[in-house]
């Protein structure tokens, strides 16, 4: 049986789709390929099964829609996963209406925070075999492989149609199988260069992505698509010796900036072990390593000098709001008042901390989005954030939030192809127009001239300037992303 794990290629005027290992999708100007770890354990894990595979990712190929089409057609796959989003959704109906005039014997599996959220929906407006739900798609989808090969029993989580066009499903997905009986994932397979280059956060190339946890250990936040996947209180993750274990194969593979995507890093014994092993194994004088973090996460100076000392680079954390009644109202578990100094004890360690923000809460003032992009300017004026991520809001179906507001009649409409960022979904007194400007200004408060100097200053090596040339360009690219 051959497995194709594809990305149709979405042509648009609005710039390059970012889907793959994306929480939040958007189109870029500037393109972004981010490594898709799940799908890639997955072509992996079918592969050591005896199963041949074939990875599929037109849109970092960069190949034209008719490319990829002819393309995949000619490799006649027996199964093709496709992993989706809620504003490509309807594409994908069309494309997989279209596989299946071209290929009827293909089976197609839908996967993704939307079709754990919807898994009828997909089944009811287009021709697709199977909705995957829930995050594990590597397990999964060799119980599909299995089941249809074998006669395997099909696990909870699956829904498709019954010998007489039926929906029937397997009851809801659990999330149970053990991380640690997982290969390493066969990253020639998956075409790792693909993402090694054109990703704005590794300041050191060719780069690459792990995912030890899955996915945030708090995993409570209300707009967050991929607590749709992995709910809070079913955090799972790989051994820290394994992870170590994983690190070693990228530096054969000459990977020097190692992206570590848990949805938040494991803490305690886990990230200590992981922290002394990269020391005492010396792969810190190999290889930089980023990662997500929760601001709060960490409270003791120690363990950010110990993460230093492992080699970590990059910290990204979730600011999301300067507004406490946000922060409460995302269950994003901080305070305001902890901002600064989580930041601080992070920077004074000698860490990059990034932060991320959103524009666009259906309760937010101008003057809330102001006090955002103010913190983010008197951050990065005192030089305790390197970089930022602007994003507007939007409540993908599956969220707390997407109830809320479904409950309140605040969705300004209901078309799936406008969740996109480009526009303001939820109904507010700031429009389209003012989210997209106030997005900007968040943008822009990199700059301020003491900011610019003392990145000027901390200039050490080509890295740092090819790293500073880049984030400019992708600064300027973020503007168009938002532009009117």
């Amino acid at each position: 049986m051959k497995i194709a794990i594809s990305y149709p290629p979405i042509e648009s005027d609005k710039g390059v789709p970012l889907l793959s290992q994306n929480r939040q999708f958007q189109y870029f100007h500037s393109s972004t390929y981010i490594y898709p770890m799940v799908p890639a354990s997955a072509a992996t894990l079918l592969k050591q099964n005896g199963y041949d595979v074939f990875w599929d990712d037109g849109i970092a190929e960069e190949l034209s829609y008719e490319e990829w089409l002819a393309r995949i057609i000619q490799e006649k796959p027996d199964i093709i996963a496709i992993e989706t989003k809620t504003p490509v959704i309807k594409r994908h109906w069309q494309i997989i209406n279209e596989l299946k005039v071209k290929s009827a014997k293909c089976k197609v599996v839908l996967m993704g925070d939307h079709i754990t959220a919807l898994p009828e929906e997909s089944l009811q407006n287009s021709q697709v075999d199977f909705a995957l739900t829930g995050g594990d798609y590597d397990f999964m989808l060799l119980n599909l492989a299995n089941h249809l090969v074998k006669g395997e029993a099909m696990e909870p989580g699956w829904w498709f149609r019954d010998k007489d066009g039926v929906i029937q499903n397997t009851g809801p997905f659990q999330l149970k199988h053990n991380l640690d009986v997982l290969p390493f994932i066969d990253r020639e397979l998956t075409k790792w260069q693909l993402y090694a280059y054109k990703n704005g956060n590794f300041k050191r190339t060719p780069g690459s992505y792990m995912m030890s946890g899955r996915d945030c250990w708090w995993g409570k936040c209300t707009f967050c698509s991929w607590s749709t996947l992995f709910p809070g209180g079913r955090f799972r993750t790989r051994s820290a010796k394994l992870a170590l274990d994983e690190v070693s194969e990228l530096i054969k593979l000459g990977v020097k900036e190692i992206f570590e995507d848990s949805g938040s890093l494991p803490i305690g014994p886990w990230l200590e072990e992981f922290c002394q092993g990269m020391i005492d194994r010396g792969y810190n004088k190999k290889v930089t390593v980023s990662c997500n973090m929760r601001i709060n996460g960490i409270k003791e100076p120690a363990t950010w000098q110990l993460m230093k000392k492992a080699g970590f680079r990059m910290i990204l954390f979730g600011l999301e709001s300067a507004s406490q009644e946000t922060l409460n109202k995302i269950n994003k578990n901080l305070k305001v008042e902890e901002i600064e100094p989580g930041l601080k004890m992070c920077k004074q360690a000698g860490l990059e901390p990034h932060i991320t923000a959103m524009i666009g809460y259906p309760w937010e003032s101008r003057a809330d989005a102001q006090r955002t992009i103010d913190l983010a300017k008197d951050l990065f004026k005192k030089g305790l954030v390197d970089t930022l991520q602007a994003t507007v809001l939007i409540p993908y179906p599956g969220t707390p939030l997407y109830k809320y507001c479904q409950e309140n009649n605040l969705f300004n409409f209901s078309d799936y192809d406008r969740f996109d960022q480009r526009e303001q979904v939820m109904k507010s007194e700031l429009t389209s127009e003012d989210v997209k400007a106030l997005t900007r200004d968040l943008y822009k408060s990199f700059a301020s001239p003491q900011f610019i100097i003392r990145k000027i200053l901390a200039i050490r090596s080509l890295a740092d300037i090819k790293f500073l040339v880049k984030s400019a360009a992708k600064l300027l690219g973020h503007l168009t992303d938002f532009g009117k």
